[in-house]
């Protein structure tokens, strides 16, 4: 909800109506053209709402906007899943998620926003993001849904000095900070752990050239299509170009342990289309 009255979601200013919804799980893109690889919807079992209903929408306390109701449907979750996460097991988190979790109905509509929730992470705005980024600079971002570690700082500090990078380039570190996977580590704590790092290196030369923000939405595990979609948001927020590393947003069967997505699948449809993104891929 946030995300799309802030513009992280930008051209979306509501919940996906049917035509859209189809548009994007089909084609990944919405109808006017425009890349979108994940549909954002809001599901409901309750049959009172309609289109024409006005709902307001609330997080642990906070009123957060009102939705206008414009579309409701019943949507395809078995094709939804084999199209966005290209499986239909259960085993899969977002396929849980949408099976399992999700009303029997999705309703589409634009929003007018009201409050933002508090969090012991701040979460700037997409302009508030822009703002703090250099103009004549390319802006590399991180996304990560872990806590941070040694590793992750050699990849986004490494990225500043990738080919398609030019020389005076920043790194924006911009991990979720939601729900993720079940056992994952809470979004507060791993946000301790980049405000850690973040004050260790501030004065090093990579430290110098890296920003910090925090994204408030959760990880879906889809992998190539979640690729994309973070491209998407990260492009909103001020970014020239992406780091996507191997098997980026992948999971694994919880039964046999084997990857559903191949480790580069990711990074190859990436690349693919980045030049129609207007984001470029940095693979590691």
């Amino acid at each position: 909800v946030e995300l799309l009255c802030n513009g992280g979601f930008s051209p979306l200013t509501g919940f996906l109506e049917e035509k859209e919804y189809t548009s994007v799980v089909d084609e990944m893109k919405l109808p006017s053209g425009v890349i979108f690889s994940l549909p954002v919807v809001m599901d409901t079992s309750d049959d009172s709402i309609d289109v024409g209903s006005k709902v307001l929408l609330t997080y642990q306390g906070t009123n957060m906007a009102v939705m206008t109701v414009t579309s409701k449907y019943k949507p395809d979750k078995p094709k939804e899943c084999l199209e966005c996460y290209g499986t239909a097991s259960i085993e899969h988190p977002g396929v849980r998620m949408v099976a399992m979790e999700r009303g029997s109905h999705y309703i589409g509509g634009s929003l007018e926003g009201l409050e933002v929730p508090v969090r012991d992470f701040p979460c700037k705005t997409p302009l508030e993001t822009r703002e703090s980024l250099p103009d004549d600079a390319d802006v590399v971002a991180f996304q990560c849904r872990n806590p941070v570690h040694r590793a992750h700082y050699e990849l986004f500090t490494r990225a500043l000095d990738a080919p398609n990078v030019a020389e005076n380039a920043v790194v924006l570190v911009h991990p979720t900070c939601g729900p993720t996977q079940e056992e994952d580590i809470p979004g507060p704590v791993r946000h301790k752990t980049y405000e850690v790092l973040q004050d260790e290196t501030k004065d090093t030369p990579a430290g110098q050239r890296t920003r910090w923000a925090y994204l408030p939405y959760s990880m879906h595990m889809a992998g190539p299509r979640e690729a994309i979609h973070h491209m998407m948001i990260r492009k909103n927020f001020g970014c020239t170009h992406f780091i996507i590393g191997r098997d980026m947003a992948g999971s694994k069967s919880s039964v046999t342990g084997d990857d559903f997505y191949g480790a580069f699948e990711a990074q190859d449809l990436a690349k693919s289309l980045a030049d129609e993104l207007g984001v470029q891929a940095v693979p590691s």
